[in-house]
């Protein structure tokens, strides 16, 4: 999952509270036919790749899926990068072991798709996945979603930044770190789009958020370690800048232990990014991964990704449809951020790149 991620267009997603948006109805998480279920059974297996068990709840989902139809699932280099479950595919293909569904940026999904690699199928509840999280014709449709947010052990750090300025007083001083470079980890990349929304910049224009990580630098409160789960609870990187359902996953699992607030940065425009599912044209087990697609976008399927804290795909469908437990809203961030959040297209995206490998280096030096 350690790769760059983008939306093929931006947008505004409506969320919890709100209506759905023209065009779009709210679908129950139907059960898989019969038919499907017996052919996938048949087939016995399902090859997955790169879905850390640690990330959106996937090891759950995983287990999930197995033990409901009896299915193994043999999920390949769980850290491997969007780019390389593509190539995956290409070096794979006609092979038993190849992929049969990617978890891929939009980015990879658009590439993927007009290189031919994805077999089109549209799941039952399709018509509640936004239109702009879905290609037209099914090759590819986003599965969850996520905002770039804080993380703050306060066993360390006794005082909480509330939005991007605050990351700049003293208090922080060697305590703020990314996932990673933002010219190779997707959350790293977001976060500098995010510092650009509030300050100044635009999707269209990411330098201010060099600039302010180059300042952030400067007043040496960056910490240049690349921050992991482990490092955010043993204080090594006490203020850390990932995705909100990282942050959030990560409190709860060190709750009782290491105290970790999570916060979407007030006064800026939130900044998110999500993921897409699609079918392999040259998959191995095709029935075991309809199956795949048709759990992952039931209702039982979605909510396992929002019990991991990911905003599923259908999270507004289901708000509406009064198909999300009140124990599990109680647990989620406030829901205004989630329906201000907007996505860069592939152009901002790769303009963006073009801004970072020209300026990051050279700029933010720690």
């Amino acid at each position: 999952m350690a790769d760059l991620i983008s939306s093929p267009r931006r947008t505004f997603l409506k969320l919890a509270g709100a209506g759905l948006g023209a065009g779009l109805l709210p679908a129950a998480g139907r059960a898989a036919s019969p038919a499907l279920v017996s052919a996938a059974k048949h087939e016995g297996q399902l090859n997955t790749i790169a879905l850390p068990p640690d990330w959106a709840n996937y090891g759950e989902i995983i287990a999930t899926f197995q033990k409901k139809y009896g299915i193994t699932i043999h999920n390949a280099a769980p850290d491997d990068s969007s780019a390389q479950e593509l190539q995956s595919i290409r070096s794979l293909k006609h092979q038993s072991r190849g992929p049969d569904v990617v978890d891929v940026g939009p980015a990879f999904a658009l590439n993927g798709a007009q290189e031919g690699l994805f077999r089109p199928y549209k799941v039952a509840t399709w018509d509640s996945i936004p239109a702009s999280m879905k290609d037209p014709n099914g090759l590819w449709y986003g599965d969850y979603f996520g905002l770039v947010s804080f993380g703050i052990n306060r066993s360390v750090s006794k005082a909480v930044p509330h939005d991007w300025a605050d990351l700049k007083k003293p208090e922080f001083k060697g305590m703020v770190a990314l996932n990673g470079s933002p010219l190779g980890a997707g959350a790293a990349f977001a976060a500098v789009v995010a510092a650009a929304l509030a300050n100044g910049g635009s999707l269209d224009n990411i330098m201010p958020g060099i600039e302010f990580f180059a300042d952030l630098a400067k007043r040496g409160n960056f910490n240049p370690s690349a921050a992991t789960a482990a490092s955010l609870v043993s204080g090594q990187t006490p203020v850390v800048i990932n995705w909100d359902y990282l942050n959030l996953a990560q409190a709860k699992k060190a709750k009782g232990m290491t105290p970790i607030d999570t916060v979407i940065p007030e006064e800026a425009t939130p900044y998110g990014a999500f993921y897409c599912q699609a079918i392999s044209k040259f998959a191995p087990h095709p029935k075991a991964a309809e199956l795949w697609q048709e759990f992952i976008y039931s209702d039982e399927g979605q909510l396992l990704y929002l019990k991991g804290f990911a905003h599923p795909a259908r999270f507004s469908a289901m708000a509406k449809a009064g198909a999300i437990p009140k124990s599990l809203m109680a647990e989620l961030p406030p829901a205004k951020p989630y329906g201000e959040a907007v996505f860069a297209n592939d152009a901002q995206t790769k303009k963006a790149q073009q801004l970072l490998a020209a300026n990051w280096t050279k700029l933010v030096k720690a």
